[in-house]
């Protein structure tokens, strides 16, 4: 008999930022067993094998119509864990179905910078309407309205900062949390509060740049 769990079930930042991946990248089948991470980039499946202690090969796939193998994929069984998700409020075909998720509030940071390297994006630019203004947003995307508006309030809650949610209910559609400047500023140190913390580098890296400062 194969064993029902293999994953140690105990909440870390680094057991957090796992959670942020499989919300965003992830995927439950509907077996009740197997999950699955999906990214292009080589060094967040390694994260992800790492944080959840697999030992599983990490492979890869296409996407789509195209018959190029280039994003990297992390498949296994854990029937516990799979429960444990169901129970925190993860479910099969979570991207429209996901509202609340129950993630510990020390851990809540470790969680977001997980979404963030997930589906999240961060950008930057010269604002033409005055000068020398430079603009940058953190964004976070998803195409539930109501984890996205859970994901809201629970960044105000710890933060204060408010933020602006775009996009409307339709086909395809995705609703996107975007953070300007100022509000930027006070979110993302929370996210990146210590040199130890995993994180994809090449987004860490672009907003070092963009701001003009290192988080640690």
């Amino acid at each position: 008999m194969r064993p029902l769990g293999t994953i140690k079930i105990e909440w870390s930042p680094k057991f957090a930022y796992a959670i942020g991946l499989i919300t965003t990248d992830g995927c439950l089948y509907n077996d009740g067993r197997h999950l699955s991470l999906t990214t292009k980039d080589i060094e967040q499946a390694n994260n992800f094998v790492d944080c959840l202690g697999l030992t599983v090969k990490i492979g890869k796939k296409s996407r789509g119509y195209s018959e190029e193998k280039k994003y990297f994929h992390v498949q296994f069984g854990d029937v516990l864990f799979y429960r444990y998700l169901m129970e925190i409020g993860l479910t099969p075909a979570k991207s429209k179905t996901m509202g609340a998720l129950k993630i510990p509030e020390e851990y809540f940071f470790d969680f977001l910078r997980g979404c963030f390297d997930g589906d999240g994006s961060f950008y930057s630019y010269m604002d033409p309407r005055w000068r020398s203004s430079f603009m940058f947003y953190t964004v976070f995307v998803s195409a539930s309205l109501k984890h996205i508006q859970w994901l809201r309030e629970t960044i105000k809650l710890h933060t204060g900062v408010s933020g602006h949610l775009t996009g409307k209910g339709g086909k395809g559609t995705a609703y996107q949390l975007k953070y300007a400047k100022g509000e930027s500023l006070q979110l993302l140190p929370k996210m990146y509060y210590d040199k130890r913390v995993v994180c994809l580098s090449r987004k860490r890296l672009k907003i070092e740049k963009a701001i003009g400062m290192k988080f640690f």
